[in-house]
């Protein structure tokens, strides 16, 4: 027996009738003291540790629908898992109905029209390989084993960012089920107004079934890798990315960042451990062009290593997977920039000196391009004024951690804020953020959002999200 709390009242999930549950589906249900209950409820972030009433495993759109109805008819709370790698796990919640997309992982690509469609429960790398055999991409995030879901309803940036803009601004199309169990096709064409929503707007309106992304010619070889240097040169590697960020073409994308030394075998073995200041680069143009591009950063200063080289966009797409692996636990706070400023590097060489764990970073990643011409209200995630973002990532593995790094991470954000647009990425929102980082996340965007999720989800069944009430 399992007893657990919604909406207020005490119920014994036991006696919901997911047998009758069971029946509509081709998928599994799992339920709490099953091996594969306790594998799906957990998500990336080891900090979340939440207990559904029951986990479907969808196999198609049919099983997604059954279980919307089922929600609604026993009022159970809904959560939706794609590839559980949102750091706030809004994937889970204690009590609800969680949906695993995760065995809705294919991906259909059109060459001719440059589309892929891809189903909700894909990872990038799994939209990556498929794409990546007619030298196409996607414009997803920059660790592969992200779900391409959570990062398109809420936003998506990555190496291609600077190209062709925020994931979002790439989608032809979306399918989701809605609150009344309809599945509905929403683009440019067709239902425009909730089409605006998903774009930017999370979870708040549906489940989402599948993506279409226009596709770019990219790779399959392209220049990407890391160059480090010991910390000690930080403030001359800084200002050397600052100017270099301002005149490098939109085909590279520049990321600064300071952590501890990994244990890599292409760093030395005396330097594992110590700070460092590393440039990571992706050129996605030629490779000739690429390594043209890359050479100022090879040959700058005195670096301790240097792994920067043609390589396949595959590889290049996973290159950061192993700095985030599932199991950590993981506290981000973020904002973006409008330019890379002397007072700012300095502030972020201090913190980075204070880091209290040898899997945190502090990491400033090169956004500026194609966004930057799109009207502000083209989607919910607006924030046309960005040029970079600042990620200072907390990453550490016991939980009697939990206070020391969790402070660095605010105290160091509370500090380098002043240099901020005003806005945040609403995927690096951890679970203690409130309305006025959704604000700072979704602007003035909030009230239309607000009237699309009247208009397609008014009992707001979609809300554990960051929730975006019906007007």
């Amino acid at each position: 027996m399992h007893v657990t709390t919604i909406r207020g009242r005490k119920i014994d999930v036991g006696q919901v009738a997911f047998d009758d549950l069971r029946a509509r589906l081709q998928g599994p249900v799992h339920v709490p003291g099953e091996v594969a209950y306790e594998e799906a409820r957990t998500v990336w972030n080891a900090m979340i540790d939440r207990k559904p009433a029951a986990v479907v495993r969808c196999l198609g759109t049919a099983d997604v629908i059954a279980s919307v109805q089922f929600a609604r008819q026993n009022d159970i709370l809904l959560s939706i898992k794609g590839g559980g790698h949102n750091i706030a796990g809004l994937a889970v919640e204690d009590g609800a109905l969680m949906l695993d997309m995760s065995l809705m992982r294919g991906v259909w690509v059109d060459p001719e029209r440059r589309i892929a469609r891809a189903q909700a429960g894909c990872l990038i790398g799994d939209v990556d390989r498929e794409t990546q055999v007619h030298g196409l991409a996607a414009a997803l995030g920059f660790v592969s084993e992200t779900g391409i879901a959570g990062l398109t309803l809420g936003g998506g940036l990555g190496y291609l960012t600077r190209r062709f803009g925020w994931t979002t601004d790439t989608v032809a199309g979306m399918d989701v089920v809605t609150a009344d169990g309809r599945l509905v096709h929403a683009s440019r064409e067709e239902h425009e107004d909730l089409f605006w929503g998903l774009r930017g707007g999370g979870g708040n309106f549906g489940v989402l079934t599948g993506i279409e992304y226009e596709l770019f010619p990219v790779g399959p070889e392209v220049v990407g890798g890391v160059v480090a240097w010991p910390a000690s040169e930080a403030p001359e590697v800084l200002e050397f990315y600052r100017n270099l960020a301002e005149t490098a073409p939109l085909e590279l994308t520049l990321v600064a960042l300071m952590r501890p030394a990994p244990p890599a075998p292409w760093l030395p073995k005396e330097m594992h451990g110590e700070p460092i200041v590393a440039v990571l680069a992706c050129h996605t143009g030629s490779p000739e062009e690429g390594e043209e591009a890359v050479a100022p950063i090879k040959s700058f200063g005195n670096p301790i290593g240097d792994v920067l080289a043609r390589r396949s966009y595959t590889q290049m797409q996973s290159l950061l997977d192993a700095t985030q692996p599932k199991g950590r636990r993981y506290y981000w706070k973020a904002e973006y920039l409008p330019r890379i400023e002397p007072a700012l590097c300095e502030g972020l060489i201090e913190h980075a000196h204070r880091i209290r764990s040898r899997h945190s970073a502090i990491t400033v990643f090169q956004l500026g391009g194609a966004l930057n011409s799109v009207d502000e209200d083209a989607s919910p995630v607006g924030n046309r004024d960005a040029r970079f973002v600042l990620n200072i990532t907390g990453s550490w593995e016991r939980a009697e951690e939990d206070g020391a790094n969790i402070a660095w991470a605010r105290e160091a954000w509370a500090d380098m804020r002043a240099f901020s647009t005003g806005g945040t990425y609403v995927n690096f929102m951890t679970q203690d953020e409130g309305r006025d980082r959704l604000e700072a996340a979704l602007g003035e965007g909030l009230g239309r959002l607000a009237q699309v999720k009247a208009t397609w989800d008014p009992e707001n069944v979609f809300r554990t999200n960051r929730n975006i009430e019906p007007a």
